[in-house]
C-alpha cells in the first residue's frame, strides 16, 4: 500500500504541508506576476487556454496503448504491470494523472509498490508538491546518488531512491529535474487571467469603466461615501448596464482608465492564446482556435501529424517509454505506444499508400503488418519482397532455368529447335517426332 494518497489538501493545518515560505506562498494562490495576479500550477488552470493545453496532451498521451514487446522482434508481450498498475486507477487515469503533473510541474513522480519477492506489482502517483530531488555521493544503496524526500500524508519525509520513485522529468537544465512551464510562463499565464479578470469586471459594472465623481461643493467623508455608493447602485452590476444617472449638486463623472480599443483588449487577449499555445506546444485548431489553422501545411490533417512527429512524440511520450523500459520492464523487453492511430490517415489513403510500397518492393507484407499493429505472417513468405514486372519474388526471372542461366537455357531450346527443323526437311523416321512438337 502507498504511503501517498491520490489528493492532496493543501492547507497549513495539513501535517505533510511544510512551514515554508514557498508552500506558503503558493497555498495563498502562488508568486504575484507583474500583471497582478498570482499564477501557480493550479491556479492556472483557470485559464482555458491553459486547461485545453495540459487537456489535450495528457488525454491523447494516456489514451495511446502502451505495450511491452520482445526487445529485437514485433512480438508483443504480456505485461500485468501495464495493462493493471493501480487497485483503483484504470491505465488512462493513472498516465493522465501522471501527465498533468509533467505538463504543469514538469516532473512526474510515481511511487513503485513491490510484492515481497521484489517485483513492481503497483503504480501509485505523486503530487511534484510532496517532492523534494537531491543527489548526493552515490552509495552501494544508490549507486546513481539520487535521493528524492517525499512528505507522506501524516507530515512524515520519506528518504528514497529511484528504486522506491519512477521520476519523469521534462526539460531542464541541471540534469536532474525539469523546470515547471507554468513558473517560466507565469508573467503570460498572469496577462491572459488579467485581461479575462478586467472583463469580467467591466461586465459586472455594467460596462462602466472607474473614473472620478466631482461636486462643486466640499464634502465630508461620510457624505463621499454615501455619493459613491449611490452611483455604484444605480449604474453598478450588469443589471444595470445602460441605464441612466442623475447627478444633483453639481456632480460629474470623468473616467480616468484607458479605453479597451486604445488597450488593444481584443488583439491582446488572442495573442495570449498564442503565447499559451507555444509554451505548451499545442496547434491552435486543438486550443478551438481557428482563425490560423492553414498558416501550416494544407489543412488541420497535416497539423495534426506534425504536432505529434515534433512535439507530443518526442517531448512527452518518448520519456514515458524509455523511463517505463528502464525500470518496470524486464531485461529483453522494451515500451512502445502505439501512434499509428494518430499518424495514418483514413482506411483508402492506407490501401494506397501501401499497395504502392508493396507493388515496388519497398515493404513486405509483414512491413505492412507492423505498421498495422498486426502479428507477422509465420514462415518465410510474410519477409518475401516482389517486384513490379511480374510480381514474383524479388531477384527472380520466370524465363531461366533452375540455375538461374538464362542465356545457357535460350541456346539449349534454339539448339532443340534446329534440330527438330533438320530431322523434318530430311523426311526420316524421326521426323514424325517433329509434328508431335
Amino acid at each position: 500500500m502507498s504511503l501517498f494518497g491520490l489528493f492532496e489538501r493543501r492547507s497549513p493545518e495539513n501535517p505533510s504541508v511544510p512551514l515554508t515560505d514557498t508552500s506558503l506562498l503558493d497555498w495563498l494562490g502562488g508568486p504575484r506576476s507583474d500583471a497582478g495576479v498570482q499564477v501557480s500550477e493550479k491556479s492556472s488552470l483557470h485559464m482555458p487556454a491553459v486547461w485545453r493545453s495540459v487537456a489535450v496532451i495528457a488525454g491523447v498521451s494516456s489514451a495511446l496503448p502502451l505495450h511491452a514487446y520482445t526487445a529485437g522482434t514485433r512480438d508483443r508481450t504480456e505485461s500485468p504491470l501495464l495493462a493493471d498498475p493501480h487497485p483503483e486507477l484504470t491505465p488512462l487515469e493513472l498516465w493522465r494523472l501522471t501527465y498533468v503533473h509533467r505538463v504543469l510541474w514538469g516532473n512526474g513522480y510515481v511511487q513503485k509498490v513491490r510484492a515481497p519477492s521484489g517485483q513492481v506489482k503497483e503504480l501509485w502517483p505523486v503530487t511534484p508538491e510532496r517532492v523534494q530531488v537531491d543527489r548526493e555521493k552515490p552509495s552501494p544503496d544508490n549507486p546513481s546518488g539520487k535521493w528524492f524526500w517525499v512528505t507522506d500524508d501524516w507530515g512524515v519525509q520519506h528518504r528514497l531512491t529511484p528504486r522506491d520513485i519512477l521520476h519523469i522529468p521534462g526539460l531542464g537544465y541541471d540534469g536532474l529535474t525539469g523546470c515547471s512551464p507554468v513558473r517560466a510562463a507565469a508573467q503570460g499565464i498572469g496577462l491572459a487571467q488579467a485581461a479575462e479578470l478586467g472583463a469580467a469586471k467591466l461586465f459586472g459594472r455594467g460596462n462602466m469603466v472607474s473614473g472620478v465623481l466631482q461636486t462643486e461643493q466640499r464634502l465630508t467623508k461620510e457624505q463621499a461615501d454615501a455619493l459613491k455608493s449611490r452611483w455604484q447602485a444605480k449604474v453598478g452590476g450588469i443589471e444595470n448596464a445602460h441605464e441612466v444617472a442623475v447627478l444633483d449638486s453639481g456632480a460629474s463623472f470623468s473616467p480616468v482608465t484607458m479605453p479597451l480599443r486604445d488597450a488593444q483588449f481584443l488583439e491582446s487577449r488572442e495573442f495570449q492564446i498564442t503565447e499559451i499555445a507555444r509554451m505548451f506546444g499545442v496547434p491552435l485548431f486543438l486550443l478551438m482556435e481557428t482563425a490560423k489553422s492553414t498558416s501550416w501545411g494544407t489543412g488541420l490533417e497535416q497539423q495534426a501529424q506534425g504536432w505529434v512527429t515534433f512535439d507530443l512524440g518526442p517531448t512527452w511520450l518518448s520519456p514515458v517509454e524509455q523511463r517505463v523500459t528502464k525500470e518496470l520492464l524486464p531485461p529483453g523487453e522494451y515500451a512502445h505506444y502505439a501512434l499509428q492511430g494518430l499518424l495514418r490517415g483514413d482506411s483508402s489513403g492506407r490501401a494506397t499508400f501501401y499497395r504502392a510500397m508493396r507493388d515496388t518492393g519497398v515493404m513486405s507484407a509483414n512491413d505492412i503488418r507492423a505498421l498495422e499493429e498486426l502479428p507477422p505472417i509465420p514462415g518465410p513468405e510474410g519477409d518475401t519482397y516482389l517486384q513490379p514486372t511480374y510480381m514474383a519474388p524479388l531477384g527472380s526471372n520466370p524465363l531461366a532455368d533452375d540455375d538461374g542461366d538464362l542465356p545457357a537455357r535460350a541456346a539449349a531450346l534454339m539448339a532443340e529447335a534446329r534440330r527438330l527443323l533438320a530431322l523434318h526437311a530430311e523426311g526420316g523416321d524421326d521426323a514424325r517426332d517433329t509434328d508431335k512438337h
